[in-house]
Formats: structure tokens, sequence, C-alpha cells
């Protein structure tokens, strides 16, 4: 009840998110997280207009997830504002995952990829769409859709109805996860579940000082109208746990001094698409 703002971290989110937002609703408290997980916002979403009766802000997302995409989404979007088609795309150089991560990862698994169609959000199989997508170096990469939340954060904060979200996976790997489609929904059982997690947990935290010091994220995307024609926009930050302590503080900051819009928010609508420039080591270019 004596806190301006919440930075809620503790994932994965779908299982926590509904009891922290409801007592900041209670209490009038600005709710923030660093999830990635789609339906997380998509609930956040629903609660738009109970968070402006309160008075508060709800913005999800303030660290890798999904600052660094929405920022390049809306950049996308101011250069090709009639765009009908967004995809955007991202890879880690060096680094790691830490438990909450790998636990939503291995959540999902079962259940395929998730896109925006015609406005709608619509589940896709695993490896449905493979891409060569050329980060910035001149050799292409291989990678594939994966249900990541700017399906729902930068229809948000774009409109553009059509939406893909893409990582680097290597070709081999996604020829795999095509085979194993079958089988998949046995990932998704309790029994499977609980010892993937038991196995994630006996494993390492995520990555240490080191690897966050050397670790980097670059990202793509490409925004097109419904004539063919099409922007390239690319962004390179620090790796992603460093870039989500350092934003989400950033943002928390700018909350506690006031600069706020209540309701449903995404980094880019609360703060524009120039936001993820403020970090040092970042850097946008247009293709």
């Amino acid at each position: 009840r004596d806190a301006d703002v919440v930075i809620h971290c503790a994932g994965p989110f779908s299982a926590t998110y509904e009891t922290m937002v409801r007592a900041c609703l209670d209490t009038g408290t600005h709710y923030t997280d660093i999830t990635g997980e789609a339906e997380v916002y998509q609930g956040l979403w629903g609660l738009d207009e109970e968070a402006k009766r309160a008075g508060i802000m709800l913005l999800p997302g303030t660290g890798f997830d999904v600052v660094p995409s929405d920022c390049l989404a809306a950049h996308l979007k101011s250069r090709c504002p009639d765009a009908t088609h967004l995809e955007l795309a991202f890879r880690g150089l060096g680094g790691g995952v830490s438990h909450g991560t790998a636990k939503t990862m291995a959540q999902n698994v079962h259940r395929g990829g998730l896109i925006r169609r015609d406005g709608e959000l619509a589940w896709v199989p695993a490896a449905w769409k493979t891409r060569k997508i050329d980060f910035g170096d001149g050799e292409p990469q291989s990678c594939m859709v994966i249900p990541w939340g700017d399906v729902v954060t930068a229809y948000k904060s774009t409109g553009i109805p059509n939406i893909m979200v893409y990582m680097s996976f290597p070709e081999g790997a996604a020829r795999m996860l095509r085979l194993a489609r079958p089988v998949l929904p046995l990932l998704g059982t309790r029994p499977v579940q609980n010892l993937m997690k038991k196995r994630i947990e006996a494993g390492p935290a995520g990555p240490d000082d080191r690897a966050r010091e050397i670790g980097r994220n670059e990202l793509w995307g490409e925004a097109r109208n419904a004539e063919g024609r099409a922007v390239v926009s690319r962004l390179s930050t620090p790796e992603g746990y460093t870039l989500t302590a350092q934003m989400s503080l950033v943002i928390a900051s700018r909350i506690c001094g006031g600069e706020l819009e209540p309701g449903f928010q995404t980094p880019s609508t609360a703060y524009g698409k120039d936001l993820i420039l403020e970090l040092a080591q970042t850097e946008r270019r247009d293709a």
C-alpha cells in the first residue's frame, strides 16, 4: 500500500500475474513486470478499463521482453504507416537463460507457435514457418516462428493486423520439431512438465556476470503494406538480462516521477519508440 510501483519478477507469470495485478488494482499501485508471455499481455489488456478507473498503469514487458521489439515495431510503423504485415526476429549472442525463462519455454513447448492473423490470435504447429534472416552481418540465420508476446503488444502499439515473431533456431532442430509434432502434446502433460521443471531447477540459474557483460542481442524487423512495399530496421542491444534490469528501473523511475498513462500500455505507447535508445550500447539501423 505504500509503494508507487511494483516490478513483478516472479515467473512463469501466467501462474502469478493475476494475484499481483489484483493487489495493485486494490491499492492503487502501478504494475510492471518482465514477462514475455502473450497470455499475460492479453489478460492485462482485458483489465484496461478497470485500471483506468483505479488510476493505475499496467505496463508488462519492461525488460528484453518486450521493450526492444516493441520499440522496433513502433519505429517500423512510423516508416510504413499503412503496413498490413509485421515480422520481428531476434537472436542472442552469448549469455543464457534463467530458470524462469526456461520454465516458461518448457510450459509452452507443446503448443507450437502463436501468430496474429487478420487481427486475431492463432496457434500454429511447431516450426510452422522458418525464414533466413540477416541480422546485419551479411550471414542470414535460420529462424522459426515462436509464441512471443509481441503478437499482443505490437498489435496494441501499431494496429498492424498480421504479426509473426521469429527466433534464431538451428535448421536441423526445426526439422526435428516438425517430425515430432504428433507426440508434442505429451510434453504438456503434468508428469512430463514436472520432470522438465525439476531438471531445469537442477541446472545453472542463468548467465553469470561475465556472460552478461559480453553478451549481445540483435533484433530485425520488417513491415510491409498491401502493395508489397517493405521497410527493414535492425536493433543491437546489451545482453537480455542486463537490459531487463536497466530498463525496468528506467521505467519505474519514470512512473515514480509521475510520467505515466493509466490503463494497459506497452513500452512504446507509454514512452515512445525511442525508449530503447536511452540505454548505452544500443544502436538502431534502417535498411
